[in-house]
Order: structure tokens, then C-alpha cells, then sequence
């Protein structure tokens, strides 16, 4: 492994991102801790060059991240990640904004066959050949003072991810498919993809029907929960679960010692203060606005037809994702199946660039009876039905 050094001080942080700004890109990962609270615990964060490596420690009382964050905006530098979608978020609530110029190597990972969400051990087993040990991977990364084993457990993130990058980079120029990742890469970048509205939270849950009022009841106690949660620094799901939220949407208690009664709540929540709130929420809870209401499942509504129409191009997807190792939600996501299945043409990332040169086109002629499906020396082939 390579030699790493422990940073606590904000005078050895300065030195070392002096020196990382003049590479070309950095490996970047970090250790958290999140069971217990609302806010992810930041306890480690790891950089890497080609040249060196760090442990920065972020529960010194000696050290500030100040020339970190000048260092992860620094445009001229690359920053690598793998699945950095949390670690993003946690920049984001440090500094505002998200580190750039970034590079997610598992993304790469979809456009390269190696699946759609590939682990990092996996990865790296695949790209250098390294069998990772992850023994360390769920220990108390906020006790002090930490073991060897967990600072060269961490230290491995990002190490072998500067080794596997400039590898992932090659295959990609090879490939020529360094522009397939523009999309999700932005989408990582994106400050809106971190920015939690507590007025949507209810959108993530599982809707117990479509009626307005009982809809208007649960977006008022997701959008209460989550500022409670914010509030008091816990698990969403540990002050109230989803299943409690959707059964008090649809059967509201008529008082607050209603309250002992409904399972999933604490027996206290009929006389406290958070109980209180949680009735006064309920109580002043206005029907969702009809255009607010989200329309049925779309499969369903597609009708028979059109729904297996869906289903053999999500097996043609399968097929052609299968034949140019590439994972298929790169290429489509379901609801663009869905739509091409029932008419839509417009609007579609599938009927344009290089979406459609490798699948868009047959996805159209599939849909419009110029792909035809058959069964050839054991093999499924497909074919291009010329007009007559």
C-alpha cells in the first residue's frame, strides 16, 4: 500500500493541498457516520495523487477544511469519486456548493459493462487486479484515537481509485464513450439534486390513495417531520416511519390523547409538545390541489396493449445493453419506455444522440412493426422489417 500521512493540523492541510493543486486530479472519499442523526457525522475525509496520500482528520481540534475547499473548487483539478453521490451532499452542506470538475468512476462503470452500481471492491478487483480487504468498513469512524486497521482500511478508497482511474480514462477514449457520461455526471453536480424541500418529502412515500384531503394531510406531516427531524437532528424514520405518517393521513385522530393509540407513535406524544404540533399540522392540513395529485401508475394507464409493448422493449434494452456491455439505466430509464410505448416521440433522450444510435432506433422500430423478434439456432435474432 502506499505511504500515507495523518493530517490534524490546518498547517500541514494547507501544505498538502498546495501541493495536490498541482495534479492533474485528485482521488476523494470520505467516512461518516449517519444511524443515529439527521445530518451526516463527518469523521475522516481521504485524498490521493498519483504521488501521495492523505488521512485528513476532520475531529481535530487544530484543524480547519478552509484549504480543502479551496482545493475542491479548484477548476484546474479533477476530482475523482466512486458513488460520491453522499459525499457530495456532505460538501454541499460544508461549503455550498459541489467540489468541481468531478468524475464518478462507477458511473464510468455503467458505460464500461461493469454494471450499474458497482461496488468498489469489486472495481478495483476487476480494473488492478487487487483484492481489497473491507474488514473495517462498519467500525465507529468518530472514536479516537483510531486503529491502523481502519486508517489503511480508508486510505484503500482512495489510493487504488487514483491507480483505477487513469485505466477507467483509457477504456473510455478507446470506447469512445466519454460523452455517454455527461448526463449523469452533471446530475451529480447539480446543488438541486442536495437540496431537500420538505414540501416534496411526501412524494418519496408510498401514497396510500389518491384522495385530496388524505394527500393534503400527508404532505403537511412530511414537510412536519422533516423540519422536526432537521430540528432535533435524527433519522426521519427514527422520530416517525412512513407507514405511521400514511395511516395518520388516512384515519386523522380527533384529539391529541388520540394519539397513545396510534401505533408507531410514543405513548408521550399525548401530552408533549410534539404532540401538540403533529395535531395542529393535521388539523390545518389543506387538500392537495388537483394538479398537484399525481396521475395513476402509468403502466396501468398505458392500457394492455401498450403496457406489453413496454415489456418487449425493456427486453430489447436487455438485449442490446447485453451485446455493448453497457448497463441499461444509462441508456433508459422505464418511464421513457412507458412513453414511447404509448405514443410519445417528443422529448425523449432515447430518439436522439448517441441514445439512439444504440438503441433509440430499434426501440422506434419496434414500436412502429419494423423489428421483428425470432428464434435462430437456440439464439434470439432480431430483425429490421423492410417496407414493401
Amino acid at each position: 500500500m502506499k505511504e500515507y500521512v495523518l493530517v490534524t493540523t490546518t498547517e500541514d492541510l494547507s501544505a498538502l493541498c498546495v501541493r495536490l493543486a498541482d495534479q492533474p486530479f485528485i482521488a476523494l472519499d470520505t467516512e461518516f457516520m449517519r444511524e443515529n442523526s439527521y445530518y451526516p457525522d463527518l469523521c475522516l475525509i481521504q485524498v490521493a495523487s498519483v504521488e501521495e496520500a492523505a488521512i485528513i482528520d476532520t475531529k481535530s481540534s487544530k484543524l480547519s477544511l478552509e484549504p480543502l475547499f479551496t482545493l475542491l473548487t479548484n477548476e484546474n483539478v479533477l476530482k475523482v469519486v466512486h458513488a460520491g453521490g453522499q459525499d457530495m451532499e456532505i460538501f454541499f452542506g460544508l461549503m455550498g456548493r459541489i467540489p468541481a470538475p468531478l468524475f464518478d468512476t462507477q458511473i464510468a462503470g455503467m458505460a464500461l459493462g461493469y454494471g450499474e452500481q458497482v461496488g468498489y471492491q469489486q472495481l478495483i478487483e476487476q480494473t488492478l487486479g487487487v483484492h481489497l480487504n473491507k474488514g473495517a468498513r462498519f467500525t465507529d469512524w468518530s472514536r479516537r484515537p483510531l486503529e491502523q486497521r481502519q486508517l489503511d482500511y480508508a486510505v484503500g478508497d482512495v489510493t487504488y481509485l487514483a491507480e483505477a482511474f487513469p485505466k477507467l480514462l483509457d477504456r473510455l477514449r478507446e470506447t469512445g464513450r466519454g460523452e455517454w457520461l455527461d448526463e449523469e455526471m452533471a446530475r451529480l453536480m447539480d446543488p438541486a439534486t442536495y437540496t431537500i424541500d420538505p414540501d416534496q418529502m411526501w412524494r418519496r412515500m408510498k401514497l396510500p390513495n389518491r384522495n385530496a384531503e388524505v394527500l393534503g394531510r400527508l404532505k403537511a406531516l412530511g414537510a412536519w417531520r422533516e423540519r422536526e427531524a432537521q430540528a432535533k437532528n435524527l433519522p426521519r424514520s427514527r422520530l416517525v416511519k412512513d407507514e405511521t405518517l400514511a395511516d395518520l393521513a388516512l384515519h386523522p385522530p380527533r384529539d391529541q390523547t388520540a394519539l397513545t393509540r396510534v401505533r408507531g407513535l410514543p405513548s408521550s406524544w399525548g401530552q408533549n409538545d410534539i404532540g401538540a404540533r403533529l395535531l395542529g399540522v393535521l388539523e390545518n392540513a389543506p387538500p392537495l390541489p388537483k394538479e398537484e395529485i399525481p396521475a395513476r401508475d402509468r403502466v396501468n394507464a398505458l392500457g394492455r396493449q401498450a403496457s406489453l409493448i413496454a415489456d418487449l422493449l425493456k427486453l430489447l434494452l436487455k438485449i442490446r445493453c447485453e451485446e455493448s456491455s453497457i448497463a441499461p439505466k444509462l441508456v433508459c430509464r422505464a418511464d421513457e419506455l412507458e412513453a414511447l410505448a404509448g405514443g410519445q416521440r417528443e422529448g425523449l433522450s432515447i430518439l436522439s444522440g448517441w441514445r439512439f444510435e444504440h438503441f433509440g432506433k430499434d426501440a422506434l422500430a419496434m414500436v412502429e412493426g419494423r423489428l421483428a423478434f425470432s428464434v435462430r439456432d437456440g439464439k434470439l435474432d432480431l430483425k429490421v422489417i423492410e417496407p414493401s
